[in-house]
């Protein structure tokens, strides 16, 4: 029987963004069938596989989307958000691979069911640009979603920290103004996609938020301090308003986590 690292090691290989997310869907089927042995017997990739396109670009160089109005600016945001959910398969699935061993069966499960819906939503994103006829692909995307991942792959206090708590809580305040955008402009099947996602990514945020409960338990520390000096030492970029306080809320993650460090 195959190990639940090796099959998740060879999800993170898997570079072709539509079999990426056949595989991801697949090892997390697997593992909630009890079909993947818990062994973690292979190291993950320090970085997953990627298709040629798109270029990735430092985030200083990317052009400007342009404004939502245009076919331009609508097809540039379509592209950014299937970016976004294509890296974050990866990263659920690095976080299950890397630190299943030490987190346990529930943690990996988690991760596994966050790395399938990211390949959901991606498959979701995928197909609204083909219907603009783009492709993901087509446009330039950022390279930093990977770095924090990589900077944090030696502490699982400190990705959980920084991945879930801060990068995809950020979705949770910048995609409500996004999807207002979109209804107002009458797509009402992409606001659905962008409702699909918010509502996920609140229960992922919440997932994160309360594996980090755990390590500051473990730890022996208070979960809002841990948290302040991770993000710190490890996140180098600004923790910004406006918030979706009451998304970030539902998700487990007070005021008490963010306000201090807030720029």
């Amino acid at each position: 029987m195959q190990s639940v690292a090796s099959a998740i090691r060879a999800a993170l290989l898997t570079a072709d963004p539509r079999t990426k997310c056949f595989a991801t869907r697949a090892v997390a089927r697997d593992w909630r069938k009890g079909a993947l042995v818990w062994r973690f017997d292979v190291t993950m990739p320090d970085q997953p596989a990627w298709p040629e396109t798109p270029e990735l670009l430092p985030p200083n160089r990317m052009p400007k989307r342009g404004k939502f109005g245009s076919d331009r600016g609508r097809i540039a945001l379509w592209h950014s958000l299937a970016h976004i959910e294509f890296v974050a398969i990866d990263l659920a699935l690095d976080m299950a691979g890397r630190f299943g061993a030490e987190m346990g069966e529930e943690f990996v499960g988690d991760f596994l069911a966050v790395a399938a819906d990211e390949a959901m939503h991606f498959a979701l994103l995928a197909r609204k640009l083909e219907s603009l006829s783009s492709h993901y692909g087509a446009l330039p995307a950022h390279a930093g979603l990977w770095e924090a991942a990589h900077a944090t792959r030696h502490d699982i206090a400190a990705r959980l920290a920084v991945v879930p708590m801060v990068l995809e809580a950020r979705g949770l305040d910048v995609t409500p103004a996004t999807l207002d955008r979109v209804k107002a402009a009458g797509d009402t099947g992409g606001a659905k996609i962008l409702a699909r996602i918010l509502d996920d990514e609140i229960r992922h945020v919440g997932i994160g938020t309360k594996h980090f409960l755990r390590c500051a338990g473990m730890a022996q520390a208070s979960p809002e301090s841990l948290w302040q000096t991770l993000v710190k030492r490890h996140f180098r970029g600004a923790i910004k308003p406006p918030f979706n306080d009451s998304a970030r809320l539902a998700a487990g993650l007070s005021r008490e986590f963010y306000a201090e460090i807030a720029h």
